[in-house]
């Protein structure tokens, strides 16, 4: 059955992958992709697909409701996909406002125009709003017995889960957001779920763990790292790198956000990670030994850069997911092992050194304002 398909964020990080696998693995759908393009949407991220006839693009701020209105009235639009958002956890803490209102207020808008649009006939209708694991708070970081620290980089994946603590996050996790980028999403999240209750829109919430992979905006952890390995430039790391992260390869969540989207029970929760928790500095340790070993440095050579710095406000200890929900229930799980996947990244990241210079260097918005100009 043929749909049309609005994905907001769909120029940023995950957006860009969804929007391509959308695109390119249901050529009958119409996929819209909605992004304001901020610093963190970059339509280079989509040129491989820039020319299908099923893929349309509009800038537009979700904080418009009136335009965005035109664009479901234009393309008819029967199937939301919610992704755009203000996600940098520093940025927040200097600037709470734009974050409230972008994720918030900017959520409310597309809740109000999908209700508005739609006019209770909610059949084949889908509201699907994507959250983040950072809502829940934090988990303690605990050594189970027989497991005893400090964990080398060469435990597999699952050993990893295991040693950093028997607490997880589920899907009926109380929220306890501790920073102002969770706290918006957070109030995001009970917007979707109070339209469905309140007037029967038809949503579903997911909760993510930590995203990497390519086109990744190279303010956050891995393409920041591999960046400044590349130029010899200190690695700053929060703390003592003692903080845990469940970690997911970008296309595994872009095939979630697909499973959940056709499969996924209406009004319900899934939560989306890795079963793949790595120690911030061991995670940083293996970013080191790759990109040394395919650039051709000596081994370790680049962990020199390493620059412990004053760790960051309210900074969580641990995060860790459980996806048995999704994987038992729809049948989803990750294809990568996380070894394999960092190996792929960082190749990428090497392999597009020019799309790399190009944001870091913030060409890409000089040219987009000068493109929409006026408009």
């Amino acid at each position: 059955m043929s749909k049309n398909i609005l994905i907001t964020g769909g120029a940023g990080f995950i957006g860009s992958h969804v929007v391509r696998l959308f695109v390119n693995k249901y050529p009958d759908y119409q996929i819209v992709n909605l992004d304001k393009l901020t610093y963190a949407g970059n339509l280079a991220n989509l040129a491989d697909i820039e020319e299908k006839p099923n893929y349309f693009f509009e800038r537009c701020d979700i904080c418009d409701i009136d335009r965005v209105m035109e664009i479901f009235r234009k393309y008819d639009i029967d199937g939301v996909i919610h992704l755009a958002a203000e996600s940098h956890v520093d940025r927040s803490i200097k600037d709470p406002f734009t974050f409230a209102k972008t994720n918030v207020l900017g959520t409310l808008s597309l809740l109000q125009a999908a209700k508005e649009y739609w006019n209770g006939e909610w059949e084949g209708k889908r509201f699907y709003h994507i959250s983040t694991d950072e809502v829940y708070g934090a988990l303690e970081l605990t050594h189970p017995e027989g497991i005893e620290p400090p964990f080398t980089t060469t435990a597999s994946s699952s050993e990893h889960h295991l040693a950093y603590g028997k607490e997880f996050f589920y899907e009926d996790t109380k929220y306890n957001p501790h920073s102002p980028y969770s706290a918006s999403k957070a109030s995001s999240d009970h917007f979707v779920r109070a339209f469905h209750d309140t007037y029967g829109l038809p949503t579903i919430v997911t909760n993510c763990s930590n995203n990497y992979g390519p086109y990744q905006f190279p303010e956050k952890l891995i393409p920041l790292f591999i960046n400044n390995i590349r130029h010899g430039k200190p690695l700053p790391v929060y703390g003592k790198g003692e903080n845990v992260r469940d970690w997911l390869y970008v296309v595994d969540h872009a095939r979630a956000i697909d499973t959940i989207f056709h499969k996924g029970k209406i009004a319900d929760t899934y939560n989306i990670g890795g079963f793949n928790e790595w120690k911030n500095i061991d995670l940083i340790k293996v970013i080191i030994k790759t990109v040394d070993r395919l650039i051709g440095n000596p081994e370790g050579e680049s962990e020199k850069l390493i620059t412990y710095v004053t760790d960051r406000a309210g900074h969580d200890l641990r995060y860790a997911i459980d996806s048995t929900k999704l994987k038992d229930e729809l049948g989803w799980e990750p294809s990568l092992q996380f070894e394999e996947g960092i190996e792929k990244t960082v190749r990428w990241y090497l392999d597009n050194q020019e799309w790399l210079d190009n944001v870091t260097s913030g060409e890409y918005e000089k040219y987009y304002e000068k493109m929409y100009a006026g408009r």
